[in-house]
Order: C-alpha cells, then structure tokens, then sequence
C-alpha cells in the first residue's frame, strides 16, 4: 500500500513538473512528453524506491513488460533524446529536492516514543510485529492479525514527513 501511494506520489511530481494534465501518465498517448514522463516516473520508482513492477504496471495501465523497456532504455534516450533527458532532469530534480526536505530519526528510543505518542497502539496479543526503521533506528511494534492495518495507517500518517520502511516480520 505505500509503494502505491508512493508511485501515486512520483506520478503527480512527473505531470506537474512536465505540464501535463493530472492522470496524463496513465494514457495510451504516445508523444514525446507524455512518453518521457512516464518512463522518467517508471525510472525513478524502480531506481530510488524498489516499487514493484506490477504496482507501477497497474497504475501506469501497462503491462509489467513496459516497466523493464523503460528501466532498460533510459541510458540510451538520455544520451540521445533532447526531450527526454530535459523532463527527466526537471522530474529527478524536483524528486531530489522534496527528498531532501524528509527527516530521520536519529534513535531507536526517539522513534518508539514517536510512534506511542501519534496514535501508534501495541497490541497485548501479538501475532504480528512490524518492523519500523527510519535512517538507523529501528523498532518493532508488537500487533495482532486483525488491528495491523489500522497500525500501519496510523505509522504512515505519523511518519509523513520522515524517511521510513515498514516490515511485517
């Protein structure tokens, strides 16, 4: 579900920085700026945040196939296509720079005690832990089978503007 959320994420950046209309990513359109938006996207969640291929394929409306053409041939198009080496540099600086402004924790105790104090609950009964890391701290939260996915909302919405990965161990 994050990486969902995170190539929605990388999308909107793509169509906004390129001019395009929002959702433009996701038509069976074939010009230059729309294709070069949408491989700069697809190039970006592979590369920087290991999405998923079938999540981008399914939000891009392609098959899983197109996300490997559009890994495999961006060396070449950088090299050789004007267009798409302009909007993929636009989209990558622009995805530097929001990445840039996200924070870490720098302990494990200071992140555990984030979570506690926004609406994160251990459960007594855990069948579930989830493992929470955020630069080098790291931290688990005891949950059970049917209350895990409100924890893992509730760890999305309080680490928003931080750096994280969430584990289901």
């Amino acid at each position: 579900m994050k990486q969902e959320l995170n190539f929605k994420a990388i999308c909107s950046l793509a169509t906004r920085v390129a001019g395009l209309p929002e959702g433009a990513l996701a038509f069976k359109n074939r010009t230059k700026n729309i294709q070069s938006a949408r491989a700069s996207a697809c190039y970006i969640a592979l590369t920087e945040e290991n999405i998923d291929r079938n999540i981008i394929a399914k939000i891009l409306k392609k098959d899983r196939t197109a996300t490997y053409h559009y890994q495999v041939s961006h060396k070449k198009k950088f090299k050789k296509c004007d267009v798409y080496r302009n909007i993929f540099t636009k989209i990558y600086q622009e995805y530097k720079n929001l990445d840039g402004k996200k924070n870490i924790f720098d302990s494990d105790k200071k992140l555990y005690k984030f979570l506690l104090n926004n609406s994160v609950v251990e459960s007594k009964k855990s069948d579930i832990v989830l493992e929470v890391k955020s630069g080098e701290a790291i931290c688990f939260i005891k949950t059970s089978y049917f209350d895990y996915l409100n924890q893992l909302e509730n760890i999305s919405f309080a680490l928003n503007n931080y750096h994280y990965t969430v584990k289901i161990i």
